[in-house]
Parts: structure tokens; sequence; C-alpha cells
């Protein structure tokens, strides 16, 4: 579960932790924060998540409230997070001024990724229409049945492993207003069994007009991503391109270079990848002339076995 760790920040606010600290210092200004709601469920005394709810609500001015973020609710492998959609929606009458949503905001020592038991989270934006942030951390019984939301701009979805029925249902929202739009596919073993098919409406340009920035990362099928991205219309709308922590080789890397041009971009991220040295200058000499600022950093982890080389994603279990 390497590349995660807790939000530091959230709609460009801080993050503040809320169980951490009530009591024990002056509570910043409702709107100033983002508010980070966690529970310790283990040891001699666990905590339970909606006394903590109820106590922040009382807390806090919640109209003033623009941010929360989600951490442990519960023991993460009994407790999916239906609970937490839930007083989400019950509390959409006094949390009047929520921009921005995190739900999952777990560390490995806290839980592996795959073992935060989501739910179906849509009701969170049928509750907020005026949500213009929403992240979840964890693909395991994550449901994203297509849904419209006029004001989302940022979607962003971690997992070891996406469904891809949450592929499909993402491809077909309608997202007028999205400009950034973040998918961690994952591996196989842990749920991820989205093909490059089901990104085909994504790839097609015209479903998220105001896109701006893709990121189709994490997955063991990288090279076929990045082969798709390509030809893909949408990369020409795009500003910035991450297929970082995959397993991109060069294979894969040599056909996005091939493909239609990247010079208009002013970011590609391709950090964590299997490329060698050649490969990587030659995307730096096709596109950081241009201004385009890559980043090839991090070689992946590689095991042989009997002769067959195994390449790992930055994330799985």
């Amino acid at each position: 579960m390497s590349h995660v760790e807790h939000l530091k920040e959230l709609h460009g606010l801080p993050a503040f932790d809320f169980a951490r600290f009530a009591g024990k210092r002056e509570l910043p200004e409702a709107g100033a924060a983002a508010w980070r709601l966690a529970v310790e469920p283990y040891g001699d005394s666990p905590q339970d998540f909606g006394d903590l709810w109820d106590r922040f609500l009382d807390s806090v001015d919640p109209a003033g409230v623009r941010a929360i973020i989600v951490g442990q609710w519960g023991e993460p492998y009994d407790n999916d997070s239906s609970g937490i959609v839930r007083r989400l929606v019950d509390a959409r009458d006094r949390l009047t001024s929520l921009r921005a949503v995190f739900i999952g905001d777990l560390e490995m020592e806290e839980a592996e990724i795959s073992w935060i038991e989501q739910s179906d989270v849509t009701p969170v934006l049928e509750a907020y229409p005026l949500l213009e942030e929403f992240g979840i951390r964890g693909g395991t019984g994550l449901r994203f049945p297509a849904v419209r939301h006029e004001h989302l701009r940022t979607l962003r979805f971690e997992a070891g492993g996406l469904p891809g029925e949450v592929v499909r249902g993402v491809a077909a929202s309608e997202l007028p207003a999205l400009e950034h739009l973040d998918l961690w596919l994952g591996v196989e073993e842990y749920g991820g069994d989205a093909g490059v098919a089901d990104l085909a409406p994504i790839l097609a340009g015209g479903r998220f007009p105001a896109l701006r920035h893709l990121g189709l990362r994490n997955s063991e099928i990288q090279d076929e991503v990045a082969t798709a991205v390509a030809g893909a219309p949408v990369v020409g709308q795009l500003t910035s391109l991450d297929l970082s922590l995959g397993v991109l080789t060069d294979a894969g890397a040599t056909a996005l270079l091939g493909g239609q041009p990247l010079t208009h971009l002013t970011r590609l991220d391709l950090h964590h990848n299997f490329l060698s040295e050649p490969v990587v200058e030659r995307i730096r000499t096709a596109l950081e002339p241009s201004g385009v600022e890559t980043d090839l950093s991090e070689r992946g982890e590689v095991w042989e076995d009997d002769g067959v080389v195994h390449r790992f994603t930055a994330v799985a279990e």
C-alpha cells in the first residue's frame, strides 16, 4: 500500500483531525479546515463513529463546513461505508456549504487498501448537488451507478482493484463540470477487472467536456491503457495526463510516443514504471523541449520466478 497516506488537505483546506484535537485546543472556524473524522475501533475502549459524528456536528457550525475527510469508521473488513454515506445524506440540510468529501482516508497501518469495505457512494452526490470534489479510497464492495451531477469538478478513486462496474458507471455518468478524473484501476486479484473497452466512452472525448486532467493509474494493463490513450480523442482537450503507479513498459511508452502529439500537455506523469533508459530519454527529448513537465522517476519492483518476470503495480493489497 505504498503511495497511500493520510490526506494533508482537501479542497485547498488543511486537514484537521477532530477526534485528536477536539477539547485539547481551540477548533478552527468551520470553513477553514478539511475536517478529518476517524475513530480507533480497537483496544479496551473502542470508539464509536456515530458518537464522534454527533459530537462533530454539535461542536462546529455545520452550515460553515466546506470539506470532510472520513478516515477509519470501524474495523474495515466488518463495516462497509454505507453507514457513512447514510450519515452524510441525513445531514444534508445542516451541511449546506459542503463542497468536498473523501471517504476512506486510511493508511497501511490502519488497513490495507483492499480491506476497506466501500458501498454505493452515489447517494452522497445526489444529496449534495453543489459538491465539487469527491474521493474514495478502497474498491472492495464499491458501487457507482451512472449519475448526473452539475457541479462536480474532481472525481477520484484510489484502489488496489477498481471494479469494472464502477469504471462503466463513471463512463456513463453526465458530469458537465468535471475537470479532474483519477481512476486507480489496480489488479484483477483484488477486484480490478476493468478493461480498455470500459474506458472507451471516456477516451472518445465529449463525455466530459470540461475535463483537463485524466489519470488512469496503478494498472497491471498499463501498456494496453497507454496504447489506447495514444489514439484517444480525449487527449486533445487535456493539459495533464497521468499513467503512473502501474506496470508501464517500453512497449506501452513507445506506443504512446508513436500516437498523437503530446506537446500541448503541461504535465505527463509516468512515475513508477518499468522503462529502459533509452525510452526514458526518448520521452524527455520528445516532450521537454516543448515545455512538458515529465515525471519518469521510480522504477517498479521486478521479481523473477523460474524464468518468469513479474512486475507489480505500486498499490495492490
